[in-house]
């Protein structure tokens, strides 16, 4: 599995810009998400996040992402079809050919359309939180929200949210191999996938808790509760954050036309 949320050293232009900017374009691009629920909509979104990124050469990281959230769209549409029955019925999760439980559960065009909209909507939720941590550094991030007045402790838990998240995952993959080398075999299928979470899941919390343990003593020794901070340095804004705004401008343009149309 790819890693996420994870920086990435490259001479990008996404990797020149202040991080306020980044900041503004994430927020845009949530409310347009949210507040859209037209498919084709989304789906412009997820194809301009993915031009930005090949433009800031980190088109990979968001491509390798594809794999994960094309699994959890189908559980999602899964979950919408079985839970969900509105519009016309295009067909049945149950084939008609199956004696006595054939034809139950409709498939309706209701439940696709919902379905297809929250999966967009994972997909550009990710790509567009993606496109910003990979082309930023976590002490960028933290002056940039000091700069938005945020409170201290809430920019210190979603850097740390941040920073824990492909820590957890290498962690993971870890002792995931560890005990494959020590030949643990739990089967094929999706019963052996199953029973292979089990010896990974335990240990991985196991090490979260003493992590978040040291972290909380290491945070209590460099003095956050003084509330006295190192002044951190600012990237001054250039042509690429220019620009950026302006594609700011004309997506708030263009989903008020939407919006209101």
């Amino acid at each position: 599995m790819a890693e996420i949320l994870q920086y990435k050293r490259i001479d990008g232009i996404f990797h020149r810009m202040n991080a306020l900017t980044k900041i503004c374009f994430l927020l845009v691009v949530i409310a347009l998400t949210v507040l859209s629920t037209n498919p084709l909509v989304l789906a412009g979104i997820i194809l301009l996040i993915l031009l930005l990124a090949v433009a800031g050469r980190f088109g990979r990281e968001l491509i390798a992402q594809v794999p994960m959230l094309a699994f959890l769209s189908a559980g999602l549409i899964i979950l919408t079809v079985l839970t969900m029955q509105s519009g016309d019925v295009i067909g049945y999760l149950i084939p008609m050919a199956i004696p006595f439980i054939g034809g139950h559960i409709p498939i309706t065009t209701g439940a696709l359309t919902f379905a297809a909209v929250l999966s967009l909507r994972f997909f550009i939720m990710l790509f567009a939180f993606q496109l910003m941590i990979i082309s930023t550094q976590p002490r960028d991030l933290v002056t940039a929200l000091q700069k938005m007045h945020l409170p201290v402790d809430y920019s210190l838990m979603l850097l740390i949210a941040i920073r824990f998240i492909p820590s957890l995952q290498l962690e993971g993959k870890r002792i995931q191999e560890a005990q494959r080398a020590r030949a643990y075999n739990p089967g094929t299928g999706v019963k052996g996938k199953i029973k292979e979470l089990t010896p990974i899941m335990i240990p991985l919390v196991s090490n979260a808790l003493g992590k978040a343990n040291v972290l909380g003593l290491t945070i209590d020794l460099r003095g956050l509760r003084t509330m006295a901070r190192t002044p951190g340095l600012t990237r001054p804004f250039g042509t690429p954050d220019y620009l950026l705004g302006v594609l700011i401008v004309a997506l708030v343009i263009a989903g008020a036309v939407v919006t209101l149309a």
